[in-house]
Order: structure tokens, then sequence, then C-alpha cells
């Protein structure tokens, strides 16, 4: 008995056989194929070839299966009316795989054009614009790719191509209904296409809004994820961005200017001050030794304002320096003149100012 013959005889048997070859030849190719990825990741430390290895992991197991079982399924012995039935799930299912392969395609380039933009150098200001349009571009591209996975779908059957007219004309109409009930969306979906390309904000920016100080997370299509500094997460609508004022302390460089202020009593010497300050500064790595400044920026009845200013090479280093600066500056006030802490003074009426001053001084 021929291999045609037992097709026709047993159908059922043929397509249990068909699906077991289809399947054990997916395993062999997928397993030859990893092992091509893994051999170029290996030897010439390729993210390409990682990244592939990594993301295609499980999406090709059911295309290859299906484009053979589609190609096969027609020389069985079966009615007509279920060999289409079966085709057309077929076609389905093949679709959505290669929905699935070229959505995992996006995130290998991804994965590529990351590894070229670093954000870990101290200056990553250009690495952070490209990220910011390559993630927004990403999340697009793989709406577009379902959008017109399931366009496909749904013209793959007759009753839908039949009737296309209909439906386009009743989608125009449809589309302008929806388009009204959904303006915030659509509103929000273009503001975020601005902000891509316009970028007020990027990836990892130090903002301040809403009265909270935190970094840009996550730029999605229609929100924003801000990171606040005490590991909450602050979401807003991306229009946002477009519509109400902020502050970006990142927007042209990663390096930032940290500000410490010291509310002191007017008797407290500046010269030590200052020189403790510059020795502070120089005995950390935090300061990028760009820029420093000691300033006396306010005084009120009770008290003078210093200000002490240092630059970063980033927001989180920054906050690190600012409360590195602010806790030896009040150690050594402690130590050295505790007396110049702020403090109220009061004198009566009649009392010599004099006799004030020398008690003031005795007992110190």
């Amino acid at each position: 008995m021929d291999i045609e013959t037992l097709m026709l005889e047993h159908p059922t048997i043929s397509a249990i056989g068909i699906f077991i070859l289809a399947f054990l030849f997916t395993l062999v190719g997928r397993f030859i194929l990893f092992k091509i990825f893994k051999h170029y990741a290996r030897t010439d430390d390729l993210i390409l070839f990682d990244s592939l290895e990594k993301r295609l992991r499980g999406s090709v197991f059911l295309f290859f299966p299906c484009i053979v079982l589609h190609f096969a399924i027609g020389y069985l012995s079966l009615d007509p009316e279920y060999v289409i039935i079966a085709k057309k799930i077929l076609e389905v299912i093949i679709i959505i795989s290669i929905a699935i392969i070229l959505i995992r395609l996006i995130g290998v380039i991804e994965d590529v054009l990351f590894a070229k933009y670093d954000m870990s150098q101290a200056d990553n200001l250009k690495a952070r614009k490209a990220r910011t349009q390559i993630i927004y571009v990403k999340k697009m591209a793989m709406v577009v790719v379902a959008v017109i996975a399931v366009a496909i779908i749904l013209l793959s059957f007759d009753s839908v191509r039949k009737y296309g007219a209909t439906i386009l004309t009743g989608a125009g109409v449809a589309g302008i209904i929806i388009g009204f009930a959904l303006q915030k969306t659509l509103a929000n979906l273009f503001a975020g296409i601005q902000i891509a390309f316009t970028q007020p904000i990027k990836i990892d920016d130090a903002v301040v809004l809403e009265n909270e100080w935190g970094w840009i997370e996550e730029i999605n299509l229609t929100y924003v994820v801000v990171r606040i500094w005490d590991m909450r997460r602050l979401v807003l609508p991306i229009t946002y961005f477009t519509e109400t004022p902020f502050q970006n302390w990142t927007r042209t460089t990663a390096q930032i200017l940290g500000t410490v202020f010291l509310y002191v009593d007017y008797t407290l010497p500046l010269d030590p001050l200052r020189q403790h300050f510059e020795k502070v500064l120089s005995e950390t790595d935090l300061w990028d030794k760009d820029a420093k400044a000691f300033q006396i920026t306010d005084t009120s009845e009770r008290t003078m304002t210093v200000r002490l200013l240092m630059t970063a090479k980033n927001s989180p280093t920054a906050f690190d320096l600012r409360c590195h600066v602010r806790e030896h500056m009040i150690d050594f006030i402690q130590k050295n003149y505790p007396q110049c802490l702020p403090q109220t003074r009061a004198v009566l009426a009649g009392d010599n100012i004099e006799d004030v001053k020398r008690e003031k001084r005795f007992d110190h």
C-alpha cells in the first residue's frame, strides 16, 4: 500500500501523521536556527543574534506546522466543507503567528538600537533622546502590525469582502461618531507623537511637576509614568506635558546644578564656612568639579541665608551630593560655631546693651 492510498483510505490517521511530521520538522528547524543564533552571539558577541535567540523563542512554534498543514490538508480525503473550514482556521493562525513574529522582530530592532544608545554614560542626553523616540515608534509599529493583522483576517472571509463597500461606508460614519467620543484618547495619541519628536521630555529626565520631584520612567501611547524620589509612581495623561507648565531640569544636558540652603545667625564667620564647603566638595567623587558657588542670597530679622551651589553629572548624583554637603556643613557648624545656629534675641526695656553683649560672651 503506497502513501497516497493510505491517505485516501485513512484521512484521520494521515492528518495526525502530517501534523506530527510538521511538528517534528519545526522542532528540528527551530533547534538548528537557535543553535546558529547562539553560536554567533557567543563567538562574535553580537547583540543582534543574542536578541533574536531570546525574542523569537516560541514565536515560530506554530508558524511552520500550520504552513505544512495548510499545503498538505488538500491531499486528504476529507469532506470539502471540512477542508475549507480547516484551511480558514490555519490561515488565521498563520496570520497571527506572522504578526507575533513581526512584533518580536520590532523588539529585536529596539534591543540593537538600545545597545547603540547606552544610557549608563555620564553625558547620556543623546541616548535619552534616541530612546524616547525608539520606544514610542516601537509601540506605534506594534499597534499598526496588530491592526493590519486583524484587517487581513477579516478580509480573508468572503462575507466581509462581499460587503466591503457597505462596511467601509458604515465604518466611515462610525469613525466620525467614535472620533467625537474618543477625543481625549486621540488627543493623547497625537500629543504622544508630538512629544516623541519635539521632546519636551525624554526618558530619565529629571522633572518637577504637581509639587513633586521625579524622573520620567515610561512614555506610553496615552500616558507618562513619573518615578517620584520616594519610589512612588505618578501617572499623568500625555497631554499634561503639552498643556501644563512643568520644570525639566535635564532637557539640554544630563548635568544638573544642586542647591543647599543654610539658615544661620549673623554672627557666623563666613570665610571658615566657605573654606569647609570647598573642602567637602574636593573630597567627594559626587561633585563633577565643573562649577560651585557660595553666596548669601537673603537676610531676615533673625538669620541670613547661605546658598551653596554645585554641579553633578546627573540628577540622582546631584541628590546624593546635596545630602552629602548638607550633612557635613551642618556638622561643621554644630562642632565649631554652635552659638551661630538660628536663635531668637530679646532685649528688655531699660537693659544696657553693653551688659547684654557682655553676658552673651560670658555664656559662650
